[in-house]
């Protein structure tokens, strides 16, 4: 496969969204106050499951928020001048790499001020970053592929949620299971099953895109 178009395709959506920064910074200051506001919430000692839940749940939506954007804001005349010039595998491929990029940034961004505010109770910290970077992406590459459908239905924002949480179901309670152990500080011979289950998820994202896109890109 010709690389190049995918590199050019990743740069463009690079530059689009740093000339749009209120964008970015919009998201990460939604994320931090998020995470503030929660703090205010606890005053005393947080337990682990309580922790481990409004985690995902913050990181959920952060994941919503982004991924939304990827094909809803592409407007009819953009939309025909990348039909003409690039490959649908290429198009759909670039997207969940830049979305998988932008979702992996915020998610760091987002343990780093929950940890901050809201208190570490992580013991497992190599196990919990592992499950935090395939996770992410997981969200990224399943996002990105509901909003690539949605766009054909007048840019559904609904319609993109909707179809979206019955796929993420699976890779959320696989997360869940494995962020609570890495906080519980159990060992990795515990959790390869579910790493490899997570990984696997992502490449199966990856290849149905490659598959379905094409598909949509005729319509």
């Amino acid at each position: 496969m010709n690389l190049a178009p995918i590199n050019n395709l990743i740069k463009k959506e690079f530059l689009l969204e740093f000339r749009q920064k209120a964008s970015l910074g919009g998201m990460l200051v939604y994320v931090a106050g998020t995470v503030f506001v929660s703090a205010l919430c606890f005053t005393g000692k947080i337990h682990t499951h309580e922790w481990n839940a409004l985690f995902w749940i913050i990181l959920l939506f952060a994941s919503v928020t982004i991924s939304s954007k990827s094909f809803l804001k592409e407007s009819k005349g953009m939309g025909l001048f990348n039909y003409a010039y690039y490959s649908p595998r290429h198009f759909i491929l670039a997207k969940i790499i830049f979305n998988m990029a932008l979702m992996l940034v915020v998610s760091l961004f987002t343990l780093f001020f929950y940890i901050w505010f809201v208190g570490g109770v992580i013991q497992n910290f190599p196990l919990f970053f592992v499950t935090l970077v395939l996770s992410s992406t997981g969200f990224a590459g399943v996002l990105s592929l509901m909003s690539a459908i949605a766009s054909k239905a007048s840019n559904n924002f609904a319609l993109m949620s909707i179809l979206s949480f019955p796929v993420l179901m699976p890779m959320i309670m696989v997360s869940i299971r494995l962020s609570k152990q890495a906080i519980d500080g159990l060992n990795w011979a515990v959790s390869y099953d579910f790493l490899l289950i997570l990984a696997a998820l992502n490449v199966l994202v990856i290849m149905l895109a490659n598959l379905l896109f094409p598909y949509l890109w005729n319509d």
